[in-house]
């Protein structure tokens, strides 16, 4: 198991779980649609000055490989349907569904993700894989619990959990283009669904104030979105969608830990409970042992590596010097054994 890509993961979560608390201090100011807006502009705006500020991600040292022209429709679709679909079915829904209803169905997104990774992407399982799962969701939904859910409307539960797929496929559709500069598709996911939701937020009867708090809008966007994303692609390329979406699942946990330390927030049991939960569920997952013969199949691409046992293939003239380093390359078929997560390398069906 990938232990950086662990931690990316978890870092991820916790920038964005901190920025549940923040949005909870601006949501008194700032229409909620709108807020979004501009958390997410604050995002593409933040990774864009970063991007032009350095080409390489501080973590590795390493040039990233640039998007290209394979890579615009998974991306595209990854932008349309997390940035465009899911905010429209988000909105459609919690104005036709009570608080607590709505609370349990957000919690799904990580299923969500998961169910369309194992059986439309067909990233490889076990049971110890559900079990961890299982009970990340269980924490999520005893977080997010706020009073006795309701029905009375059908349709707004649809449109909620119809959010929560379209976000499960957004993760899944960037996890094909993860391979790419992270920065660059942070940017683009950014400052494609920031003016979108400003202006559905517009469209809804929201206006723009003229406070101090939009700077605050802007920098929580930034790391708890852009930084955030950022490390979310990073762990998306070692791990596979399931098991990062997984790790990500305790970005309510780790929210309400820090509302509780920064805000003042009560200590309630669920948050104990949750946390008992969660710490099951990433231990599930932190501790997984997959190993088995496989095959991998003759494969072109460009990203970051060094010379190891994935990484055989010859040279050329202008390719870069020394290791790690990035540039376009072959992967010839190969068949053994090793422990391995569903990476980049490791597609291969079960």
């Amino acid at each position: 198991m990938n232990k950086t890509a662990i931690l990316y993961a978890l870092a991820s979560a916790a920038l964005f779980g901190a920025a549940t608390p923040a949005a909870k201090v601006m949501l008194g100011t700032v229409h909620p649609i709108l807020l979004a807006g501009l958390l997410y502009f604050g995002a593409g705006i933040g990774v864009a000055g970063m991007r032009r500020i350095t080409s390489r991600i501080a973590s590795s040292g390493v040039p990233q490989a640039p998007l290209t022209g394979a890579d615009a429709p998974w991306l595209v679709s990854a932008i349309f349907a997390g940035g465009i679909v899911g905010p429209l079915l988000l909105m459609w829904g919690l104005g036709r569904t009570g608080a607590a209803t709505a609370s349990l169905l957000l919690a799904l997104e990580g299923a969500a993700t998961a169910l369309i990774a194992w059986f439309v992407f067909r990233e490889g399982f076990d049971r110890r894989i559900l079990l961890g799962m299982a009970c990340l969701v269980a924490g999520a939904i005893v977080l997010s619990w706020s009073g006795k859910p309701t029905l009375d409307s059908v349709v707004g539960p649809i449109a909620i959990l119809g959010a929560c797929i379209a976000w499960g496929l957004d993760n899944n559709l960037t996890r094909k283009v993860s391979l790419a500069d992270p920065l660059q598709i942070v940017e683009l996911k950014g400052l494609v669904s920031g003016p979108f939701n400003v202006a559905l937020a517009l469209l809804a009867g929201a206006v723009i104030p003229a406070s101090p708090i939009l700077l605050l809008a802007v920098v929580a966007g930034f790391l708890g979105y852009g930084v955030s994303l950022v490390l979310y692609v990073l762990a998306l390329r070692e791990l596979g969608a399931s098991r990062t979406s997984a790790y990500f699942s305790t970005a309510p946990f780790l929210g309400g830990v820090i509302s509780v330390v920064a805000l003042g927030d009560t200590m309630t049991p669920s948050l104990f409970i949750a946390g008992g939960l969660m710490g099951l569920g990433v231990w599930l997952h932190a501790t997984e042992h997959h190993e088995h013969e496989h095959i991998h199949e003759p494969l072109l691409h460009t990203h970051p590596h060094t010379h190891d046992e994935h990484h055989l293939h010859a040279h050329n003239p202008g390719d870069p010097p020394g290791e790690p380093h990035t540039h376009w390359h072959e992967h010839d078929a190969i068949k053994h054994a090793h422990p391995h997560t569903p990476d980049m390398h490791h597609q291969h069906q079960h």
